[in-house]
């Protein structure tokens, strides 16, 4: 089975980043938006990543305009919303599509391995989480409901 660290995509700058560079990491991957009633979440995934950095942990970022049109900016918008609202420093990626015909071959992945309530498949909203484990399958998927700090002894257990 492939892992998700095969995967490559694209950077807030449009350029190719392949996901090998985090590959035997802890990574818990996001898609966020800018204008969504969870994005005060980006704070505790800022604090999970600074606390769990140095063990091998990363969170990877992915904003997506799909729900409510809440991500409208362009990279750069995003980039210093997220760095100067909640000062980021874990990476933000290039916008994504986490559904449909467009959807990124990554979340596709994602929702193969961690499906939803019940099985489904679709991401139902903003700051729906994927926890991917050292060996680069994903483990488990959290509702956008579900604070980052909820998630932290998950975390720890695969550190």
């Amino acid at each position: 089975m492939t892992a998700i660290t095969d995967f490559s995509v694209r950077a807030a700058d449009g350029s190719s980043t392949p996901l090998h560079r985090w590959e035997g990491q802890v990574l818990l991957i996001v898609n966020t938006a800018s204008r969504c009633g969870f994005t005060p979440q980006y704070e505790g995934l800022e604090a999970l990543y600074r606390r769990l950095a140095d063990r091998g942990f990363a969170v990877l970022a992915f904003p997506c305009n799909q729900f409510g049109a809440q991500e409208p900016g362009d990279a750069a918008a995003i980039a210093s919303f997220c760095s100067l609202t909640y000062d980021v420093t874990f990476p933000v990626f290039a916008r994504v599509e986490v559904n449909g015909a467009g959807a990124d071959p990554l979340f596709e992945r994602l929702k193969g391995d961690a499906p939803g309530l019940l099985g489904s498949r679709a991401v139902k909203w903003n700051f729906t989480k994927f926890l991917v484990d050292r060996s680069g399958q994903a483990v488990h998927r959290y509702a956008p409901t579900t604070k980052p700090e909820e998630i932290a002894p998950d975390i720890e257990r695969l550190l």
